[in-house]
């Protein structure tokens, strides 16, 4: 049982919805999110992560190509 069905809640500042997914700080580092504290993962609600989504896009074609 994972942060997420325990209910931990948005870690963008100022969302108190709860989290449904987590992904690495790098990760949203570049996607303009304002997230605070120290945490390795960062932990995004629905509206946060398709927001997330949209914006890394184009990197994350880029990087399964890579891989592929």
């Amino acid at each position: 049982m994972g942060k997420i069905d325990k209910g931990v809640s948005c870690s963008v500042s100022g969302c108190k919805n709860p989290a449904v997914r987590s992904v690495s700080r790098n990760q949203v580092a570049g996607s303009g999110l304002s997230v605070g504290g120290d945490a390795r993962r960062v932990y995004l609600c629905h509206e946060h992560s398709k927001q997330w989504k949209k914006s890394t896009k184009k990197d994350r074609e880029a990087e399964r190509a890579r891989w592929g």
